[in-house]
């Protein structure tokens, strides 16, 4: 099984994150692409660009889509290519989420998106909240 990936977000956002979970990874175990979408890009050929993509990454199993900010540009597209058991798209990416889906490869569509999404909320953490005490104001 290999679900293709694909991230949408603004500017270069997707792929540095996906170029700094690679190197702390040391490979990339998913075909992976990035697309940057700039205040200037034409939608039109960025949602033409985004199904090629989509259909190049899908070998048969699907594609899970991330993307940024829910409801801005990138995230519209992003949407636009959502198919029920083909395409899924989660919004929100962080670096957490993108490590833990590169961590499940074997997964299915639907197991790599619940993945995602623990990835990505587990992520989130009031640091001040989970340090131990005697580690607090070291980085000062």
């Amino acid at each position: 099984m290999s679900i293709g990936l694909l991230i949408i977000t603004h500017n270069q956002i997707g792929g540095e994150l996906l170029d700094t979970a690679v190197n702390m990874l040391g490979y990339c175990p998913l075909l992976a692409e990035s697309l940057a979408i700039r205040t200037d890009s034409n939608p039109d050929r960025i949602r033409a660009r985004a199904q090629q993509l989509a259909a190049e990454l899908d070998q048969g199993d699907g594609v899970l889509v991330l993307t940024d900010m829910f409801g801005s540009t990138p995230s519209n597209i992003a949407t636009s290519l959502e198919r029920e058991g083909h395409v899924s798209v989660v919004s929100g990416i962080n670096l957490p989420m993108l490590v833990r889906v590169l961590n499940y490869p074997h997964l299915s569509l639907a197991g790599l998106t619940a993945k995602a999404l623990s990835g990505g909320s587990d992520g989130i953490l009031d640091c001040s909240q989970t340090l131990p005490e005697r580690t607090r104001g070291l980085a000062s």
